[in-house]
């Protein structure tokens, strides 16, 4: 219980101090954070919480699940279609180079061997609007770099999964089966996409019989229920539950936008306590102990995957394309790591690879430092973009937009 009383005093603070935080450098993320460090064994030892510890898998999978189902509700399949060049360099050019990129830093900086060292730079790969949502959600910030920043980041989980799991079979101990990995890891990202799009087609068909239906105080928690059974019936049959939940929600706003529109307050407000719960997990695991174990070339490796490797491998996917100066820099600079880099990492580490403590120290380390270093340049950063927040009046992508539909 003292973890759940550190997490009720962790929200209240970071509520109270949420209108500071929007304005300042501030972040609630961070609060979440350094509470969970405080507490830890390594300050206080209020709570006794080890990478191996179960709560820690576990609220970081229901925290990925929850931001990844309410993720995908963000996607339009209009605008995708509309607009999916940008999207498509970063994920197709910008991802696979931060990736090759991340995977030669560990290697010479670290000393992994090249399996292990793909395997970080996989983890690190993903990227999280989370940890920028003054970025993602400012009505100042350009709408065609929003988007850009949140279809990247909501698909780029998804993507790096298949590598990360095929990498940890074939570094793992039992690397020597490694097709049977394979086939067993293709089975479970079919099933994940299968159910995610069935799940929700299934539920909307019921919602049609004449007899059924929600009242509309109730209406908010058919998504919600659908997610639940969602997460259940992944977790039973080992079906991949990152893949199904973001396809499901796609699915839910292309079948029933009023269902996504009744859903979104509660959708919303769920993921951020789950967020805020994977965080303040996470943040006790930070330990000096944790901190002293990275060598200095680790210190370098992270310093470079934050400031140098997603930048350049954005900057580079992005030429040619009509972001200005300004734009580019912002959409290099916001590739936070997240929980998907979480989520993996733990993957990593509870798979037994010889290098796998290692490894999960630098993922925890880049985490950690990608978190304060985004959370808490979001606001100024978003303020740089002097744009009039005036309601109904779209900006120039929106303007081309409607033009080329007309």
């Amino acid at each position: 219980m003292v973890l759940v009383a550190v997490f009720g005093a962790a929200l209240l603070i970071a509520v109270l101090l949420s209108g500071l935080a929007a304005r300042t450098v501030l972040s609630t993320s961070f609060l979440f954070l350094v509470g969970g460090a405080l507490v830890s064994d390594g300050f206080l030892g209020l709570i006794h919480i080890t990478p191996e510890s179960e709560i820690v898998a576990v609220t970081a999978d229901l925290a990925l699940f929850a931001v990844l189902f309410t993720d995908g509700m963000h996607v339009s399949f209009p605008k995708l279609r509309a607009n999916w060049k940008n999207p498509a360099r970063a994920l197709g050019l910008g991802m696979p180079l931060a990736f090759v990129g991340m995977a030669l830093v560990t290697h010479y900086l670290v000393g992994l061997d090249w399996t292990t060292s793909f395997l970080v730079g996989a983890v690190l790969a993903p990227t999280d609007p989370v940890f920028a949502s003054a970025i993602v959600s400012r009505k100042e910030v350009p709408a065609k770099l929003r988007q850009l920043l949140n279809v990247e980041s909501g698909i780029n989980d998804g993507l790096a999964l298949p590598v990360v799991l095929v990498l940890i079979a074939a570094a793992g101990p039992s690397s020597g089966h490694a097709e049977a990995s394979f086939g067993k890891i293709g089975m479970e990202l079919a099933l994940g996409l299968a159910f995610g799009v069935l799940l929700p087609l299934l539920v909307n068909g019921l919602v049609r019989f004449r007899l059924l239906g929600a009242e509309p105080k109730l209406q908010p928690l058919l998504p919600l229920a659908t997610g639940i059974i969602l997460y259940a019936v992944c977790h039973l049959t080992h079906a991949n539950p990152y893949l199904a939940a973001f396809s499901a929600g796609a699915v839910i706003v292309a079948v029933s936008p009023e269902a996504k529109t009744a859903f979104e307050p509660l959708g919303e407000a769920l993921a951020e306590l789950a967020k805020f719960a994977a965080l303040l997990v996470f943040g006790a695991l930070l330990t000096p102990q944790l901190f002293g174990d990275l060598s200095f070339g680790g210190y370098v490796a992270v310093f470079l995957a934050i400031v140098l490797i997603r930048p350049a491998s954005l900057l580079l996917s992005l030429i040619g394309t009509r972001f200005d100066r300004r734009e580019k820099l912002v959409a290099a600079w916001f590739g936070p790591k997240g929980f998907a880099s979480v989520v993996y990492g733990l993957l990593l580490l509870q798979a037994g690879i010889p290098q796998g403590e290692q490894a999960f120290t630098l993922i925890a380390v880049c985490i950690a430092f990608s978190i304060i270093a985004h959370s808490s340049t979001d606001v100024p950063i978003a303020r740089l973009f002097d744009v009039d927040d005036l309601a109904g009046i779209p900006d120039k992508e929106d303007d081309a937009t409607v033009a080329r539909q007309h």
